[in-house]
């Protein structure tokens, strides 16, 4: 179990890493959108809590 994660995470890391170099665009465009999602899950967690306390 514990060399399949080890195998996973280096895999990650390398495919993080070729994405960056081959397509420098790109891979700025996956982390916008990702921190597009984040901010958007955030925001309805606090409308969320927000209705709660009314």
């Amino acid at each position: 179990m514990a060399q399949t994660r080890k195998f996973v995470f280096y895999a990650v890391t390398v495919f993080v890493l070729f994405t960056i170099v081959k397509s420098p665009e790109r891979a700025a465009d996956l982390v916008q959108v990702g921190f597009e999602g984040i901010s958007s899950a955030a925001q309805s967690v606090g409308t969320f809590m927000t209705e709660l306390v009314q």
